[in-house]
């Protein structure tokens, strides 16, 4: 697998950012609801450079644990804090196919209700929310 910096591999790298933010804030639970960047996230798990990007973007390496459910994801607005609105791609099925009613819902009404299996975890096989580390950027 090559470092290309794909449209899925720059927002997982945010939703890690996000995601540790969450955390730190006391969050236990930041829902993955795209199919598109969760399939990028499971071939970068795959990877020797896992491990450097996980802690690039989250300042730890972050696991994959199961949590199903359906609703509305509770990140968003810390998303576009950060980074602005959602784009596309993060209603963009594993299959490449564009959820396009999901992402109209989104523009209409800035809500995202969605659908997941997934979340980042401490990455020692427990489901439980890490604590971030700190790490020097340059």
């Amino acid at each position: 697998m090559s470092d290309t910096l794909t449209p899925e591999r720059v927002e997982l790298g945010k939703f890690f950012t996000v995601s540790a933010a969450r955390f730190k804030d006391g969050h236990s639970v930041v829902e993955m609801f795209s199919g598109a960047i969760d399939a990028e996230w499971h071939r970068l798990m795959e990877t020797a450079g896992y491990a450097a990007f996980s802690t690039t973007h989250a300042g730890t390496v972050f696991g994959h644990g199961a949590n199903c459910g359906t609703g509305p994801v509770a990140w968003v607005s810390a998303y576009e804090e950060m980074y602005g609105r959602l784009p596309a791609i993060w209603f963009t099925r594993e299959d490449g196919t564009l959820d396009e009613d999901g992402l109209t819902h989104y523009h209409e009404t800035g809500i995202v209700f969605g659908e997941w299996n997934c979340n980042p975890t401490g990455g020692d096989g427990d489901d439980a929310a890490p604590a971030p580390r700190k790490h020097a950027t340059t």
